[in-house]
């Protein structure tokens, strides 16, 4: 099976829900330190809806800064600037580390997001 985890995450990471749950277990979890965690492909699919749905309200800017891997993890850190009607609404830098069973699905994924004071910018 030619499976490319890099890509299955760096999708995720960037809001690009659409195949998500198709590499999602069932008991999959989303930890996003300070804000939540989730138990579970529907809570997990539920929240991608709710994030889409901000994602489809602003302009996103998204920048990949690095994407790191072996056998069956995968991280991602990168920078997302949000912006409505020209004006930047919220600068999100975020570090997302995934992990993926034997059947290349993820099973964890580990989130940690700094927002950035838009005074600073």
């Amino acid at each position: 099976m030619n499976v490319n985890i890099r890509k299955i995450a760096k999708n995720f990471s960037t809001g690009k829900f659409d195949n998500a749950e198709s590499y999602l277990t069932e008991n999959c979890s989303w930890e996003i330190f300070g804000e939540m965690k989730l138990d579970g492909k529907n809570k997990i699919l539920e929240h991608c809806q709710n994030i889409s749905g901000y994602f489809n309200s602003v302009e996103t800017e998204f920048t990949t800064h690095n994407v790191i891997s072996n056998d069956n993890s995968v991280s991602i850190n990168g920078r997302a600037v949000f912006k409505k009607d020209n004006e930047i609404k919220a600068i999100v830098n975020s570090c997302d580390v995934y992990e993926f069973n034997n059947d290349f699905k993820i099973k964890k994924i580990y989130s940690y997001c700094i927002y950035e004071n838009l005074w600073y910018v």
